[in-house]
């Protein structure tokens, strides 16, 4: 197993092509006009031609963040040949090594999927959701510490939250609405970063502020006197189960999607097989038994220390969805989004040919 960590790496692939991609993925809530190519580089084509049970590695991208937490067992396993695992800051970075045929596998957010799948031409396909939901609410309230919160309990508060005019403010907007609630119910504001909304909380104890894990645990590790009351992955399905719901059956709160280029696929179908079966039991490990990834996922920089991850771990909602259930976790998702924001996925909702079932 090959591990590389780069936070600071700059694509190999065309100039156009980076171009291209690097503003694609800047603009995927306004849409974009360019174009892409996707054929793989000659070094990407002897890959793929290498590439089997007992040839090259399959090469994996993931971000610094809560969607490479499920791959940290089989990172940690030293024994491991079968991938080439590499961790960027960003999805930018990956976008153009995915399209170029530089990466095989790729975790990366579900409307940039949605998207590439279209920019590619259907050069990439969703084989599993690695992550849900990843939001907070925070507050210093001690009425809603000791009852907990639902979306109904924000009417008349005032949100603070970071994310204007991208996937975090839409979500919250849709599970507002599904709540009965109006834009005149609640007071939304956002700022910047995550650690200003938490500043906000210590001068309005009423407030709600919502946060990414794993932030989120480690504010509340920082500051007693606040408290996590909400998890809106869990609001989302709560919401979706209600009798009068109008949130799409099996539609889940999806951050994470693992891609696999097409090609690839067609030619390595047992590679594929192999990683969603040995990614399915990484992601098992780290949502049963965070102690046992812990330390991986500190050393990789994705949780400032061991003891943070051991608490945060089980909050980002880790899993390995694929087959039937994947499809309709991404597919009702992607319609909610698209309601509160056209041009979220850039091509718009994708087709069934979006899944590897």
């Amino acid at each position: 197993m090959k591990l590389e960590l780069n936070v600071n790496a700059r694509s190999t692939a065309p100039l156009t092509l980076a171009a291209v991609l690097l503003a694609l993925v800047g603009c995927l809530l306004f849409g974009c006009t360019a174009t892409s190519d996707s054929q793989p580089s000659s070094d990407a084509a002897q890959h793929q031609e290498s590439t089997g049970d007992a040839g090259t590695p399959v090469r994996v991208a993931s971000m610094k963040g809560p969607t490479s937490i499920g791959l940290a067992a089989m990172m940690k396993e030293e024994t491991r040949s079968s991938y080439d695992f590499q961790i960027y800051a960003t999805a930018d970075e990956i976008a153009p090594k995915l399209a170029s045929g530089e990466v095989d596998i790729a975790l990366i957010p579900v409307n940039l999927a949605a998207t590439l799948y279209h920019r590619t031409e259907k050069g990439i396909k969703a084989i599993d959701v690695n992550t849900l939901g990843v939001l907070y609410g925070l507050t210093a309230d001690d009425a809603l510490k000791d009852s907990g919160a639902t979306m109904a309990d924000l009417a008349g508060r005032t949100i603070y939250m970071t994310g204007k005019g991208t996937v975090p403010e839409y979500t919250v907007r849709a599970l507002l609405a599904k709540a009965g609630l109006s834009e005149a119910d609640v007071t939304l504001e956002f700022r910047s970063e995550p650690a200003e909304v938490v500043a906000l909380l210590a001068t309005d104890a009423s407030a709600i502020g919502i946060v990414p894990q794993p932030f989120a645990t480690s504010a509340v590790a920082q500051d007693a006197s606040l408290a996590n009351v909400l998890d809106l992955t869990e609001q989302w399905d709560l919401l979706a189960a209600g009798d009068a719901s109008s949130l799409a059956e099996g539609s889940r709160f999806v951050t994470g999607v693992t891609v696999v280029r097409t090609s690839f696929l067609e030619e390595h179908p047992d590679a594929v097989t192999r990683f969603l079966k040995d990614h399915r039991t990484s992601a098992d490990t780290a949502a049963n038994d965070p102690a046992a990834v812990a330390d991986t996922v500190a050393e990789l920089g994705i949780i400032p220390n061991a003891a943070i991850a051991k608490t945060a771990i089980p909050l980002c909602n880790v899993v390995c969805l694929n087959g039937e259930e994947m499809h309709a976790a991404i597919s009702g998702y992607l319609q909610e989004l698209l309601l509160w924001a056209p041009n979220a996925i850039v091509g718009g909702l994708p087709d069934d040919g979006f899944y590897h079932l």
